[in-house]
């Protein structure tokens, strides 16, 4: 009980942290300052309030929102597939979400240009390369846990295939920039905006993840002994790669292709919580969100 609390306390600690680094030092009262000088506790001068407001408010803050965000949501969608799947070497992108985004954002790229065009080309097509993966392991009866795996190959190979057609026809002094500069991940186009549009599905995202946690641990002995126990497997299961594949959308829209967090914080937290999926999916997200806000300040200008 006491770790639930701190948690949070510490997550209010890196994202302090992450807003006193970059190219313009501050200093934690800096911050404190501006922060009551904003509420009307303190008075600031306006050049000082201005300069602080563009650094912390307009530059820095969304970035570090944006990284606790897709930190929670790419490591908890990592973690509960890592369960459905039964296998530790399992990320967000089985089932083709990744590469499925990939195409969306450089479609977008080569056709739109808007940046707000370009996340919601890649958040579709992210959830279409997971309808298509689905529906080729549905394609002979009942799709077993070998074809989900084997569908969301299939899925991920066509839209990466695609992807470096639309990279080939793509113009070389422009386009094409953007659209690698998009596949190496980065946090340095998020806005307030982005984070306000994005922050209630994944939050409810999470949350569903977080009611199925008991579930999953009981599906994680079988099928069969799932049944037994009264948890209706293919439903949790589909259901959970449902709102797995949501939040790891969104959060491939946000920051592009950051595939690692995914994989390895699963692995972290539970060397930390033990392999409980009711317990690891709970405290989960907020510690994924520490470890990326920490790692995101070390990228950010």
């Amino acid at each position: 009980m006491a770790r639930l609390f701190l948690l949070p306390v510490l997550l209010v600690g890196a994202i302090l942290f992450a807003l006193t680094i970059g190219r313009y030092p501050l200093t934690i009262s800096d911050i404190m300052a501006f922060f009551q000088a904003m509420l009307g506790f303190e008075q600031m001068a306006p050049e000082r309030y201005q300069l602080l407001h563009n650094l912390i408010v307009e530059i820095r803050l969304p970035r570090i929102l944006g990284a606790a965000l897709v930190g929670a949501a790419l490591a908890s969608s990592g973690a509960a597939f890592q369960a459905v799947f039964r296998n530790p070497l399992v990320s967000p992108g089985i089932l083709g979400v990744l590469g499925g985004a990939s195409f969306g954002a450089a479609l977008g790229i080569l056709l739109f240009g808007n940046w707000a065009l370009i996340q919601l080309s890649a958040f579709i097509m992210g959830l279409v390369a997971v309808g298509v993966g689905l529906m080729v392991a549905n394609l002979f009866g009942h799709a077993s846990m070998i074809m989900l795996v084997l569908g969301g190959m299939i899925s991920g190979a066509l839209f990466t295939s695609a992807l470096s057609i639309v990279k080939y026809t793509a113009d070389p002094n422009e386009q094409l920039p953007a659209i690698v500069y998009w596949l190496m991940g980065s946090l340095g186009g998020v806005d307030m905006t982005q984070i306000r549009w994005a922050m209630i599905p994944i939050v409810g995202g999470l949350i569903v993840l977080m009611l199925f946690g008991r579930a999953l641990d009981a599906l994680s002995m079988g099928d069969d002994e799932a049944r037994a126990l009264g948890v209706p497997a293919q439903q949790v299961r589909y259901g959970v790669i449902g709102a797995a594949t949501l939040v790891s959308a969104l959060s491939v829209s946000i920051a592009g292709m950051i595939g690692w967090v995914g994989l390895v914080i699963p692995h972290v937290v539970r060397l930390a919580l033990g392999p409980g999926n009711a317990r690891l999916l709970t405290r989960h997200g907020v510690r994924s969100s520490i470890m990326a806000t920490v790692t995101s300040a070390c990228h950010r200008r």
